[in-house]
C-alpha cells in the first residue's frame, strides 16, 4: 500500500523537476526582463507552492486509483482527465520559460484550468477528499492565468 501512495504522491513531482531545469536559469535572465503585474507572489513562493500542489494532486490520484479499484475501466475517465491535465501541467513551463511563447502558454493554461475542472467534476462521484485536494491547484491555476494574461498582455512579442 505504501508504495502505490508514494508513487501516485511522487508522480506529478517529476514534471516539476523536469521544468525546474527551464525556469533556473530563465528566473535570473529572460524573466527578469518581463513586465509583471506589482500582485505577482514572490519567486520564492513558486517552489513552495507546487511542490504542496503537486503532492495533494498526487495523493488525491491515488485514492480515485485505490476506490475505483486500480487501473480498471472505471478508472479510464477519472484517471485519463488526470492525466491529460498532468501532460498539460507539465508542459507549461517549457513552452513560457524555454520557448519564451507567452500566447502559446495563456492560451495552455486555460486548456488546463479546464483539464482540471473536468477531473474534478469526474472525481466528485468517486471520491471527495481527492476533489477537495484539487481545490487549491485550481484556485493555483486561477492566480497562474491572470498572471499569464498580465505578462502576454504587457510583453507584446515583436513579430506580432
Amino acid at each position: 500500500m505504501w508504495t502505490h501512495i508514494l508513487g501516485f504522491t511522487a508522480l506529478p513531482h517529476v514534471g516539476g523537476i523536469v521544468g525546474s531545469l527551464y525556469t533556473r536559469t530563465e528566473v535570473s535572465t529572460w524573466y527578469k526582463t518581463l513586465k509583471k503585474p506589482a500582485w505577482r507572489p514572490p519567486n520564492r513562493v513558486f517552489p513552495i507552492a507546487w511542490t504542496t500542489l503537486y503532492t495533494g494532486m498526487g495523493y488525491g490520484s491515488y485514492l480515485i486509483w485505490k476506490d475505483v479499484g486500480g487501473f480498471t475501466s472505471a478508472a479510464s475517465v477519472p484517471l485519463g482527465l488526470y492525466g491529460a491535465q498532468l501532460a498539460l501541467n507539465w508542459a507549461w513551463t517549457p513552452i513560457f520559460f524555454g520557448a519564451h511563447n507567452l500566447k502559446l502558454a495563456l492560451v495552455e493554461i486555460v486548456i488546463l484550468s479546464g483539464t482540471v475542472a473536468a477531473t474534478m467534476v469526474s472525481w466528485y462521484p468517486i471520491n471527495k477528499t481527492a476533489t477537495l485536494l484539487m481545490v487549491p491547484y485550481l484556485m493555483w491555476l486561477t492566480l497562474a492565468s491572470s498572471l499569464s494574461y498580465c505578462i502576454w498582455r504587457d510583453n507584446p512579442d515583436k513579430d506580432e
